[in-house]
């Protein structure tokens, strides 16, 4: 008995000690060496390296354009999932129970799949050609948006969306809501098509009208499926270093309107040699990204709590 149980344990680990060396080879080392090197001046390129301590963050806490992008990611990390989610909750309502009322339900809209693959579209284009494309859209002279409004009589309205520091940061943000609602709707779309229709069926019974099914039933039964899309759009919105690297001109757009953490690490490490600082900058990221992940986390244990 005793070689058998000594048998499995030998098995076990031969079966995971390999997958934990890979794992901390390629994950875990490169995240030590990100916060050894944000202790440092490296340069990237000499092969001297100088110890400063805490002085890169010390700089971070008085570097306005990375002040700018703390503020800035901070905007994005409050509108993008918020708009995102409530944009794809409300179209995976509309092409699951937008169609006609049936004897107890109301039924999925007719060509919805044709719906889920339209809005699914943007998901095949990486997010640099996205950005290409919308640059074409938010060109002030021969731009799409531009065009259409003063096709309309709204020429007093075209302006250099990208150009304007009022106006700059929210246009991208329209480029990441646009990009992912679609992923959003589908995801939405398959939760609710996994609601039994019986528990449907019976809060339509009980006198439940059309808005309440969808307030009382539905959206609870989807908490776990935000949670999780809360989660995904708040890294979107902590990166957001391609779209703007690519939409935007200069270190942060017009003012730095558009500046980002990401941008900041990138121009500091690859642009100004100083890999330190932007490794103190790849640091501060990651703590706020696990912060993100924790709270959400945590709102929902304590959900599932007070449900029990």
């Amino acid at each position: 008995m005793a070689s058998l149980r000594h048998g499995k344990y030998r098995f076990l680990a031969g079966a995971i000690l390999p997958a934990l060396l890979l794992y901390a080879v390629f994950v875990l080392s490169p995240y030590a060496q990100a916060f050894y090197l944000s202790l440092t001046d490296w340069t990237g390129i000499s092969g001297e390296v100088e110890l400063v301590g805490l002085d890169n963050y010390r700089r971070l806490l008085e570097d306005p354009l990375f002040l700018a992008a703390l503020r800035n990611n901070g905007l994005m990390l409050l509108v993008v999932p918020l708009v995102t989610i409530a944009l794809g909750l409300l179209l995976a309502m509309l092409v699951n129970f937008g169609g006609r009322a049936g004897s107890t339900m109301v039924g999925p809209v007719r060509g919805g799949n044709l719906y889920k693959i339209a809005y699914f579209f943007p998901q095949l284009l990486s997010l640099p050609i996205i950005a290409v494309l919308w640059q074409f859209v938010y060109h002030p002279n021969e731009g799409l948006l531009n065009g259409s409004l003063r096709a309309v009589g709204l020429g007093a309205a075209a302006r250099s969306w990208l150009g304007d520091p009022h106006f700059a940061l929210w246009a991208v943000m329209a480029v990441l809501v646009w990009s992912s609602v679609g992923f959003y709707l589908v995801l939405f779309s398959a939760a609710m098509e996994s609601i039994p229709r019986e528990v449907l069926e019976a809060a339509v019974l009980d006198g439940a009208g059309r808005l309440a099914v969808l307030r009382r039933v539905v959206l609870p039964l989807l908490r776990e499926n935000v949670r999780v899309a809360f989660v995904y759009l708040g890294v979107l919105a902590l990166d957001g270093f391609a779209v703007v690297q690519v939409m935007t001109v200069g270190p942060g757009g017009p003012d730095g309107a558009t500046e980002v953490i990401g941008l900041g690490l990138y121009r500091n490490a690859f642009t100004y040699g100083r890999f330190g600082y932007a490794a103190a900058m790849g640091v501060a990221l990651f703590f706020l990204t696990l912060a993100l992940a924790a709270v959400a986390l945590r709102a929902g244990r304590r959900e599932r709590v007070e449900l029990s």
